[in-house]
């Protein structure tokens, strides 16, 4: 994949797939988000080694990650995993981080929609989203996408921390999902951006 998009603010963009060449650029991604967000992360995403796993996951063909780049600069990843067990290999999960310059921007709708076209192309039916409760922003954006909270399970995951906390599950059917996207972007000024 490789597309030029224009954010809400006609910032031009580049979305496409990474690859492992753009493990010092992705590491300079991670590094630049703030503490803050990071202690949530499912992985010290400071650790060069654990980066470099998760892009050669790629090629088992169950793991999609996709990046937007701003003048040769990560701004953003979105990953989407298939689940490939008889009882969920319906299922997919989500994740995007948008670096804190280009939020509210418009850039985690077509992160998100990027990640639907391929979830579509792979007949997925429903789209899973998990975070720890403190990440009260990403739960709000989830919700706008049509995701619903499924379940609460307390002190159940460790921040990078290791402070134990409440880890949220959220779902959403793909048409929902869809209807949704195209809802956000309808009520704004994104037709002409786009």
């Amino acid at each position: 994949m490789y597309k030029k998009e224009i954010l809400r603010d006609g910032t031009e963009i580049t979305i496409r797939n990474i690859t492992m060449d753009d493990l010092e650029n992705y590491m300079k991604f991670f590094r630049s988000l703030p503490p803050k967000d990071r202690k949530y992360l499912r992985i010290n995403v400071t650790n060069d080694n654990l980066i470099k796993e998760r892009i050669k996951q790629i090629r088992s063909g169950n793991f999609f990650r996709i990046v937007a780049l701003k003048d040769d600069q990560i701004i953003a990843s979105g990953a989407l995993e298939l689940y490939v067990d008889d009882w969920h290999k319906h299922h997919a999960e989500l994740r995007v981080i948008v670096s804190g310059p280009f939020q509210r921007r418009g850039l985690g709708l077509i992160m998100n929609r990027e990640l639907y076209l391929i979830a579509a192309q792979h007949d997925v039916k429903k789209v899973i989203a998990k975070m720890m409760k403190p990440q009260t922003g990403a739960v709000k954006i989830l919700k706008k996408l049509g995701f619903k909270e499924e379940h609460l399970i307390p002190k159940y995951v460790q921040d990078q921390d290791e402070t134990a906390q409440d880890l949220v599950i959220m779902t959403c059917d793909m048409n929902d999902f869809w209807k949704e996207l195209e809802s956000l972007y309808h009520s704004t000024d994104w037709k002409r951006c786009r």
